[in-house]
Formats: C-alpha cells, sequence, structure tokens
C-alpha cells in the first residue's frame, strides 16, 4: 500500500505542499463568505450590521463544528483504511459520512429557525442589532446543511487524494458570494437580507460541485449498498472528529460569553454596548483569516498523518507533525506583526466609525491577539491525535485553550481590571495552553519513539 500511495513514500515538504496549500485556499474561501459580507455590510449598512454579523455568527461556527465532526472524523478513519490497504471499509466510510451531513444539516436548520430569537438573544444581540441579526441569520439557516456536506465532503476528498478539487469547491461558491452581495446590498438595496442570500446562493453551488466528487473517488469504489446509516460506524466518525468539533463548539461558547461581557461592561463604560460588540466581531474574524492559514495546514498534514501512521512509517509521522507545527509558528508571526503594527489599516477596510470605535477597536486587537504566533501549535496537535486514532486527547487538548483556561479568565479577570480583563484573558489563555500542548506532545512523541524501535527490533 505505501508504494502504491504517494502517502507512504513521496517527500513531506512535497507532501505537505500539495496537500496543504489547496486545503488553505479552501479554508481561506471558507472564511471569506463572512469577511466579505462583513466588508460590504459595514459599508452599505454600519456598525450596527457589523454588530448584527459579529451575533449571528456563532451559528456559523456551530455549523461549522458538525462539518468537521463528520469530515474530519470520516477523513481520519478513511486514511487509517486506505493506510492498512482495507478499501472496502474505506468506502463504507464515506456513505455512512455522507447521509451523516445530510441528516445533521436538515436538523440543525430546523433547530436554528425554530429558536432563532432565543438563540440570538443569548448570543448577545441587543434590541438595536436584533433586526438586522434576524433578518440575516433567517435566510444564513437555510445554506446551513450545504455548507456542512460542502465542508465534509471537502475532507473526504483530500484525503482520497484530491486537494485541488476540495479547493475548487469552496472557491466556486466564494466568487460567486462576492460578485452577487454588492449587487445585492448596493444596487437592490437589500441591506444585510441581501448579504445573505449572495452567501446561500455561493453555498448551493459549492454543494453541487462537492457532491459530485462521489462519483470520482480514486481509491475506493462507491456502490449504492454503502450508503447506509450505521450508529456503530457514525459513533466512531465522530469520536475521531470530536477533538476539532469540539474547538469549533468552544470558539461558539467564548463567541457567546465574549458577546455578553463586552455589552455588560461596556455599558459601565465610554464605548457604550454596541461599541464593543462591532469592534470584537471585526477582530475576530481578522483572526479567523488566519486561523483559516493553519487550520488549512492542519488539514493538509491530517491524511499523511493518518495514512502513514496506518502503515507504520512512524518516522514519516514524526517529521510531518514538525513540518506542520514549523508553518504553523510562522505563519503566526506574520499575524503577530500585522495585529500588533497595523491594526487601524486593517480595521479600517470593514467600513467606518467614530473615534472612540477606533480607540476601542485597536486595543482589542493588540491585546487579545498578543500571543497569536503560538497558536497553531495548539490547533495542529489536538488534530493530530485525531488522525492517529486517539480522539479522548485530541478532545481534552482542543478545550483546553477555550475552555479550560478563556472562558474563566474572561468571567474573572473584569471583575477586578473590567474592560480590560476581558482584553488581556485572550493571550493569557493562549500561553497556559501552549504549555499544555507541549507536555502532552512530548509523551506522544516518546510514544511513538518506542513503537518504531519495536518495529526496528
Amino acid at each position: 500500500m505505501t508504494k502504491d500511495n504517494p502517502l507512504g513514500y513521496e517527500p513531506l515538504p512535497q507532501l505537505l505542499k500539495k496537500f496543504a496549500v489547496p486545503s488553505i485556499i479552501a479554508m481561506l474561501v471558507s472564511s471569506l463568505y463572512n469577511i466579505v459580507d462583513q466588508i460590504f455590510i459595514g459599508q452599505g449598512v454600519g456598525y450596527l450590521g457589523n454588530a448584527a454579523t459579529n451575533v449571528a455568527y456563532p451559528l456559523t461556527t456551530i455549523c461549522m463544528a458538525i462539518a468537521l465532526l463528520i469530515g474530519i472524523g470520516s477523513a481520519s478513519r478513511f486514511s487509517l483504511y486506505l493506510g492498512a490497504g482495507e478499501k472496502e471499509k474505506a468506502a463504507r466510510v464515506v456513505g455512512n459520512a455522507f447521509l451523516m451531513m445530510l441528516v445533521g444539516g436538515i436538523a440543525y436548520t430546523v433547530l436554528v429557525e425554530l429558536f432563532l430569537r432565543i438563540l440570538l438573544t443569548a448570543f448577545g444581540a441587543t434590541p438595536d442589532v436584533m433586526p438586522y441579526a434576524e433578518s440575516y441569520t433567517r435566510i444564513t439557516a437555510l445554506g446551513m446543511p450545504l455548507l456542512i456536506v460542502t465542508n465534509g465532503m471537502s475532507n473526504l476528498a483530500r484525503a482520497d487524494g484530491s486537494p485541488k478539487y476540495s479547493m475548487v469547491c469552496m472557491l466556486l461558491g466564494a466568487v460567486i458570494n462576492t460578485i452577487l452581495d454588492p449587487v445585492f446590498i448596493f444596487v437592490f438595496g437589500w441591506g444585510v437580507a441581501g448579504a445573505a442570500w449572495a452567501t446561500v446562493i455561493g453555498q448551493f453551488f459549492s454543494f453541487l460541485a462537492a457532491v459530485q466528487y462521489l462519483g470520482r473517488f480514486q481509491h475506493v469504489q462507491l456502490r449504492r449498498e454503502m450508503f447506509r446509516l450505521s450508529p456503530q460506524e457514525s459513533i466512531r466518525i465522530a469520536s475521531l472528529g470530536m477533538s476539532s468539533s469540539l474547538n469549533q463548539l468552544a470558539i461558539t461558547l467564548v463567541q457567546i460569553v465574549l458577546n455578553n461581557s463586552l455589552t455588560y461592561y461596556g455599558a459601565a463604560s465610554e464605548y457604550g454596548t454596541d461599541i464593543p460588540l462591532a469592534a470584537s466581531g471585526i477582530v475576530m474574524k481578522t483572526n479567523a483569516i488566519l486561523l483559516a492559514v493553519i487550520i488549512g495546514i492542519s488539514q493538509g498534514s491530517q491524511p499523511i498523518v493518518g495514512f502513514n501512521y496506518g502503515a507504520r512509517q512512524y518516522d514519516r509521522v514524526r517529521g510531518i507533525y514538525k513540518l506542520a507545527v514549523s508553518c504553523c509558528v510562522a505563519v503566526g508571526s506574520v499575524g503577530f506583526v500585522l495585529f500588533e503594527f497595523f491594526p487601524t489599516q486593517i480595521i479600517s477596510i470593514f467600513g467606518t466609525g467614530d473615534a472612540l470605535y477606533f480607540e476601542f477597536a485597536v486595543k482589542f486587537m493588540r491585546i487579545f491577539l498578543m500571543m497569536i504566533f503560538i497558536n497553531g501549535v495548539q490547533m495542529i496537535s489536538s488534530n493530530f491525535f485525531a488522525a492517529i486514532g486517539k480522539p479522548v486527547k485530541g478532545m481534552v487538548l482542543s478545550l483546553t485553550r477555550q475552555v479550560l483556561f478563556l472562558i474563566p479568565l474572561l468571567l474573572i479577570l473584569p471583575l477586578r481590571w473590567g474592560m480590560d480583563g476581558i482584553l488581556f484573558s485572550g493571550p493569557v489563555a493562549d500561553f497556559a495552553a501552549f504549555v499544555t500542548t507541549v507536555l502532552l506532545i512530548r509523551h506522544e512523541m516518546k510514544h511513538i519513539r518506542a513503537l518504531e524501535e519495536a518495529q526496528k527490533a
């Protein structure tokens, strides 16, 4: 199997470039759905429109959590089976995963539509922001099943050795969304609803392209009887995708706590409630662009790690992990320079505001993202554990930064330092998560070296 599949013998830098670059582009494109909406809404509607998309953003991250639960989990099982030479089992993983995507997407849309106002209130919507947020989300919720299938199938296509196809799927929708956004917002005058419809239409065309890959798998042959929803297989898929999914859910939980903390402490400050809400949305979505690159590297390394671990080529497993981490630290360092030295220029892209708005947004970006250069280590490592079939460790690691450290700090530090306590909770949590990651990875690498030595003996 290692001779038949380039994952087992091609040079690691060449492989990572081949798989990570299309994955990075696909993730950037996915992030651009929200960024493009934010830019055009900021220019056409104003900062209340930006605040509305910020309030609605947790629903998108929950949707992405479902997509990663199924997509990363099924891609990990698919890679492990391919590495072990079990193509029939790999094919059944695909069929089961596709049905999971459809069922999960439809169920999520129904729940969002039924409980939308309750959810938006919980996410921090103020009375002024609520009409914009509800108008935007009623429409974007319709595209949630499309987004889940597209992202899930993109992970499987990448694991099958077709990273460029997954990139094209995402790129198609983003281009359509970018073209339609200014037309619907400025020409038709639809405001936030126009941005929402542009997003859904773009997602529909990405969905069509993703579904077509079911007939194009290179390493397995799909038959009708393989499209069955097995509870046992679904649980196994979910277990391997849990760490990536929990990381997204944790981001959602952080967003909810952050939004409510900003409005609460903002009301007692000179900034008021809406300025911190709008500014944090821009900062978090700008950071999402950098995280998209890091996640792209992580996803690009996943099939390489999974295949070689399944094939017991442990030296290649260690090598690809070190290479991926090095790339993420380099990317994070670039982000650090941009966020610390050019925050005003970045924030200005998303529309205008008064002096207080820019003052808070610049301060938020510089302090909250201070430790961005080490964030990628934790994300790469949690996905690494899932790729080698150890979902519990990946799950624990994915929860460290967001749930174990950041949320408690967001609740505790402001009691003493007010708004500044909210801002400094970010870098403190980042550093604590980094130290935890180093300890867990050192232990796992010792275990992998022991397996390697035992194999040689």
